[in-house]
């Protein structure tokens, strides 16, 4: 029989960049993002993995203490590459509307399109759809971005890219998939 992963996608806690509509860079928590750690329950893990991003870092470290587990601020090798955020390119940091407007609808709607000169979603969706396939059996949580949860749950419902805007990932949502053999399966409840 075939092992089993069962994994937790947590999107990391509030940031200031999300509040303002911006799209993001490496930056901290927001006061509001820590204050909404105090009441999250950690999920049972054998181990914990995140984004190298701060954000992410700093959202499973407060996890990993709260579970047990190491927190992930000690230990670079529990921060994984691979659920890093989407590479916005020349829009890192600036607001939604400073962006051009067709630019901005050639991305929302082709999933192979990179106006920004980043990733594309088709690129993210490739990127974490490998890091889904490289998964050891057990309990993981992976601490990461809206996106990559995004890309994850299209992945696994076999759904098609145009259903990666259909997902709204809020700050601290949790999706649950659940693996054996290639095949996932959301689990909702």
């Amino acid at each position: 029989m075939t092992a089993v992963v069962r994994l937790v996608l947590l999107a990391h806690a509030s940031t200031e960049a999300q509040r303002a509509v911006r799209f993001p860079t490496d930056e901290p928590l927001s006061r509001r993002g820590r204050r909404e750690l105090e009441r999250v329950v950690a999920p049972v893990a054998d181990r914990i993995v995140a984004a190298p991003e701060r954000r992410a870092v700093e959202t499973a470290a407060a996890l990993g203490t709260t579970a047990g587990v190491d927190p992930v601020l000690r230990d670079p090798a529990l921060r994984d590459p691979a659920l890093r955020d989407l590479d916005y390119g020349a829009w890192a940091g600036r607001a939604m509307d400073e962006v051009p407007a067709e630019s901005l609808q050639q991305w929302l709607t082709d999933p192979h399109a990179a106006p920004h000169g980043g990733e594309s979603i088709a690129e993210l969706s490739e990127r974490v759809a490998g890091w889904l396939a490289g998964l050891a059996p057990g309990r993981v949580v992976a601490v990461t971005h809206p996106a990559v949860i995004r890309a994850a749950t299209v992945h696994a419902l076999g759904a098609p890219p145009a259903g990666f805007w259909r997902i709204d990932v809020r700050p601290l949502a949790q999706v649950r998939l659940h693996g054996r053999g290639g095949r996932w399966s959301l689990r909702l409840g």
